[in-house]
């Protein structure tokens, strides 16, 4: 069925005049030159979908809630990698102890705040869940799992529910769906999703989904691409998908039949066709330089995108050849583009798979693959796991420059606990602030899996981990030799209009559910204030500050103190008339966080005041709606 929308010229013009666009900062090809690394990718012709589907919106339909699990692992991963993980498993539980401290507070920065969280997808019959998740700027979330998604808005309340199956309700995808990614682009205002469909060459379909509003219940356009481009007896798997000025890509990995891996490719898409549910056109990318394991392409980091093209990380793991390699696509569809790669010497190891309480069942840690990646101010920041310390993995966070191109990192972790699958996003107030935030799984033989997230400022020195989501349980189903799958993913992304910034995450923890020790789906918002100063910010010579402000609800009040002491903290009317004494009491040496809720007064302006010994510490003004 061929579905197509045409917009009015004057609307589309006016979309693309409220795209922020930015230019990439080029990598200096004379500087970089020992990096380079000898490319001849192939690129399919430009070819054009004009099969458009219309995703179905009908809550009435009955869920079948069909499944179907191999517990023999798919794509296994090569048998030396396999024996690696295997014997530091092994050494791992010989070598454990009764006890491990947890992660102490002696950072100089302030732990994550967590605010709104809540239950989100639960355990649909397929693991891992495979979580991915995007907010708009509408305050819209979308959240997916492997077999279902789910529509959010900012308080927890579930506006949609549904399988992949029935949200397709698509005769020709008869064969499981899978392996969900979905992202928010600012620049057209919309969200763009991916999901897989079969794992066997001959039904293998990569399903392109493109909102056709920035509110997800008003339906999406789908596509279906093949997952064997090459036509080489392949199946598609684990994409990774990004967004430019113009265009939009998946990544994926290619498997044979039998399992074997074959190599990586790149889609590379017009999005303002797919937006608007239009005949699409595409290519794809194949033969890429030493067949890197998991391509990750790196979209703009805050508000707008970036192009034309787009840049791609990926990471190798060899002994004493360990690499991070940059890739440049350097054009969109509409140019000439290329691919450029670069090679950076690295330093990654294997670690164990995790343990956890209450079981001998570990869960899987697969591999040390680039993970989540976004690009900012002439650098791309990506996340991965790989080992730390003593069979242990922690997340490896990375900031590589374009230009001169070099990577800095750290490994963020701690003795006794496998911190995996992290997700990175920027929380920077500006387009040159490096900070991000970075949620991951972790668990360990005294804990149950669990969701957390750091974060690490401008300058690079990173806070301790907030807890978003306990685990209640282990988790062993489908279990297989002992060994069952914990993640693959976890979910993260910045509410692009947001000020002071504001992310947005999900991620799994060990949750007993429909007679099994499975994995749930936990949301979660991390807001800017902490119960001290802003985190990572030096102080301000400002006394204090109110946030939000305006509000509708509660105010916060942030002041600091040379000296504890007693204070009264006053709401004034524009009047100058005291309206109510809300706190007198001991305040702290340093920042104080103080709140209250507006109760019942009338809308309008006022003043919160702090006195302390009869001297008017700060006076700010407030509005309530």
């Amino acid at each position: 069925m061929k579905k197509i929308k045409y917009l009015p010229l004057a609307l589309i013009l006016l979309v693309s005049a409220t795209q922020a666009q930015y230019q990439k900062v080029r990598v200096d090809t004379e500087s970089a030159k020992k990096y380079q690394v000898p490319l001849n990718p192939q690129k399919s012709n430009i070819m054009t979908i004009q099969d458009v589907r219309s995703s179905n919106l009908n809550r009435n339909l009955p869920e079948w809630n069909q499944n179907l699990v191999g517990f023999a692992k798919i794509h296994e991963l090569p048998e030396n990698v396999q024996r690696e993980i295997a014997e530091k498993t092994q050494r791992k539980i010989n070598n454990q102890k009764g006890f491990y401290p947890d992660e102490s507070t002696g950072s100089a920065l302030s732990n994550p705040t967590l605010g709104t969280n809540f239950s989100a997808n639960v355990f649909g019959g397929m693991t891992p869940p495979d979580n991915s998740m995007a907010i708009s700027n509408g305050g819209y979330i979308v959240s997916v799992v492997n077999s279902n998604l789910q529509y959010y808005d900012m308080s927890g309340h579930n506006l949609y529910s549904s399988s992949f199956t029935n949200f397709f309700n698509d005769p020709a995808l008869t064969g499981m769906l899978y392996d969900p990614a979905v992202l928010y682009d600012p620049g057209y205002d919309r969200f763009f999703m991916v999901v897989l469909s079969t794992a066997a060459s001959a039904t293998s379909k990569v399903v392109c989904c493109f909102s056709k509003t920035n509110n997800p219940n008003d339906g999406w356009w789908y596509y279906k691409i093949t997952g064997n481009p090459l036509n080489n007896g392949c199946w598609f798997d684990y994409p990774k998908i990004g967004v430019s000025n113009n265009e939009v890509y998946v990544t994926g990995n290619l498997f044979l039949d039998n399992s074997t891996y074959n190599q990586s490719v790149i889609y590379q898409m017009t999005k303002a066709s797919g937006y608007s549910g239009q005949a699409m056109s595409y290519r794809y990318w194949n033969d890429i330089t030493n067949s890197p394991f998991t391509l990750v392409p790196a979209s703009y980091g805050q508000q707008g995108n970036y192009g034309p093209g787009i840049y791609l990380v990926s990471t190798y793991e060899n002994g004493s050849s360990d690499k991070i390699y940059l890739f440049d696509l350097t054009d969109d569809l509409t140019g000439t583009p290329t691919i450029n790669a670069y090679a950076l010497d690295a330093s990654i190891s294997l670690a164990g798979n995790a343990l956890q309480s209450g079981t001998s069942v570990v869960l899987n840690t697969d591999d040390t693959r680039a993970m989540s990646a976004f690009y900012l101010d002439g650098i791309v920041q990506f996340v991965f796991h790989s080992e730390r310390s003593n069979n242990y993995n922690g997340v490896n966070y990375n900031r590589l420059t374009v230009s001169p191109l070099s990577n800095w990192n750290i490994n963020f972790g701690l003795d006794g606990y496998d911190y995996c699958y992290p997700s990175v996003a920027s929380f920077g107030s500006s387009s040159s602030d490096k900070s991000a935030l970075v949620t991951f799984s972790r668990s360990g033989s005294t804990i149950f899996p669990e969701t957390r997230v750091f974060y690490i400022d401008d300058a690079g020195t990173n806070s301790g981990s907030t807890l978003v989501k306990g685990g209640e349980t282990y988790v062993d189903v489908y279990q297989n030799g002992g060994i069952t799958r914990w993640g693959d993913y976890t979910g993260i992304c910045l509410m692009k209009n947001s000020s002071p910034p504001e992310v947005w995450l999900s991620g799994s923890y060990g949750a007993y559910q429909s007679s099994q020790n499975a994995l749930n789906t936990w949301i979660g918002q991390i807001t800017w204030e902490t119960t001290g100063i802003p985190i990572g910010k030096t102080q301000s010579t400002k006394l204090a500050r109110v946030f939000p402000n305006p509000s509708s609800d509660i105010f916060k009040l942030e002041f600091s103190m040379e000296k504890s002491a007693v204070v009264e903290i006053a709401l004034i009317d524009g009047a100058g008339r005291m309206v109510k004494l809300l706190l007198k009491d001991k305040a702290e040496e340093g920042k104080n966080l103080f709140s209250f809720n507006k109760g019942v007064l009338s809308n309008g302006i006022y003043f919160l005041q702090v006195k302390c010994e009869n001297t008017i510490l700060a006076n700010e003004k407030i509005v309530i709606e």
